[in-house]
């Protein structure tokens, strides 16, 4: 058995010296290596996780690696023989990075052994749960947490500068191109050209083999959302009815940024009880496809008890699945920002919710940093029909009244301003910002 360990260890090796050579863009985080603590790395699959551990690592020495996606070694027993495999392909290596560690049975307790006699361990999950359960019950005090999510604008920038440069580069000799160059300075790329970036972005999302390998986005997102579906999904929680799951998912990312209730659900996918519907959407936060958002109330049983909107982890899941026949800007445009929102969230920089009165007058995001609302997002892609910028307006004043927030903005697809406004004797300062702009903020 060991030998069989050894020869599929062997094989990854290989995989991974192929990677190594791969053109990588520098991800805005780092891993804090000098401690002897668990890095967790969590995050959708293919957003990135082991492209930038592998990296990371290999300018720290030897490190062994194993990715639990294949099903031989998730049969194991013996889990001392995996690691007597490593340290026999590695020559006992100095770090450990193990792949989608959640597929191994019982990961938590091994990892936890390991990291008592000394090991030192990064382990990679496309499953939230590692953020709460398993984490929390087993690893307490004695990990650290980095977040992956598909490139943001500002990394897809990167990207597409160093193609650009790299173009460039070999057509008149110069040296390698400097990608890790701050994308608002870099002169390669003009206000323009970032606008035309960005409207690309918008509809492809940032998942990373599309972008740097240029896939064909429906083929490649199609294959991976029917993977998490069934492979991450169906077949892990052994759901009897696949159809129901599918037929909710894709109605969701057909009807994104807008409310639901488990009960209207349970309704619209003929679904047998609220519960079911629960669950199901539970399965598919866990799995990074979708995220809830909570309408904001300072009672959390009124949170608790609201209709919630739902997101899209990226935007190219919406061009590849959503069942319509043209894209909606502005949806695309909200979604866009939740998730950058989501990320700075699951980072523990802020919490955000969105805001409706009994008017049924609404504000897209409620930006909260402890205790206190500091910022009210209202999200107009055309800003420019007086109409819906009236209504966008008349909200942020009045949820800016009610929450003591006077830092309102709204986010647009090219006006850049700050106005003064005023709504029935309540007086406001509005500020706009291109959303291409934000993101690079």
């Amino acid at each position: 058995m060991l030998q069989d360990i050894k020869e599929r260890i062997i094989l990854q090796k290989r995989e991974i010296e192929s990677k190594l050579k791969e053109r990588y863009i520098e991800r805005n985080q780092d891993l804090k290596l000098n401690n002897d603590l668990i890095k967790v790395i969590v995050g959708p699959r293919r957003a990135g996780k082991s492209f930038f551990a592998i990296h990371f690592l290999n300018k720290q020495g030897k490190f062994g690696y194993v990715n639990f996606d294949d099903e031989k070694l998730v049969e194991v027993e013996n889990y001392d023989e995996i690691i007597a495999a490593i340290n026999s392909v590695y020559d006992n290596p100095k770090f450990i990075l193990f792949d989608e560690i959640q597929n191994l049975p019982k990961w938590e307790l091994f990892v936890n052994r390991l990291q008592r006699q000394g090991h030192n361990l990064v382990i990679t999950g496309s499953n939230s749960n590692l953020l709460s359960n398993e984490l929390a019950t087993h690893l307490t005090g004695r990990h650290l947490l980095t977040n992956i999510f598909p490139f943001s604008f500002k990394e897809y920038l990167k990207l597409e500068t160093s193609r650009f440069v790299s173009a460039q580069s070999n057509l008149d000799g110069a040296q390698e191109p400097l990608i890790k160059k701050n994308v608002l300075d870099n002169k390669e790329l003009t206000i323009t050209e970032i606008k035309e970036k960005m409207s690309q972005y918008l509809l492809n999302g940032g998942y990373p083999e599309i972008l740097s390998k240029k896939i064909e986005l429906k083929e490649y997102l199609g294959t991976l959302f029917n993977s998490i579906i069934y492979k991450d999904i169906v077949k892990r929680y052994k759901i009897r009815n696949p159809r129901e799951i599918e037929d909710l998912v894709i109605y969701f990312i057909s009807n994104i940024a807008n409310e639901y209730s488990y009960n209207s659900l349970t309704k619209v996918g003929k679904i047998k009880s609220s519960h079911t519907t629960e669950k199901y959407l539970k399965y598919l936060e866990e799995s990074f496809i979708l995220f809830s958002l909570n309408r904001f109330s300072y009672k959390v049983k009124e949170q608790l008890s609201s209709n919630k909107k739902i997101y899209c982890i990226d935007n190219g899941f919406i061009q590849a699945k959503a069942f319509r026949l043209s894209p909606d800007t502005g949806k695309l445009y909200e979604n866009v920002v939740a998730c950058k929102l989501k990320k700075e969230e699951v980072d523990g920089k802020l919490k955000f919710y969105y805001w409706k009165n009994q008017q049924q007058e609404e504000v897209d995001f409620i930006i909260k940093e402890g205790i206190k609302v500091k910022q009210l997002i209202q999200v107009c892609f055309n800003i420019n029909n007086l109409e819906t910028k009236n209504r966008e307006i008349r909200a942020l004043i009045k949820a800016g009244k009610e929450l003591k927030c006077s830092h309102l903005l709204i986010i647009t697809e090219d006006t850049e301003s700050k106005e003064k406004m005023e709504w029935f004797g309540d007086k406001a300062t509005i500020n706009y910002i291109p959303l291409w702009k934000w993101l690079l903020t």
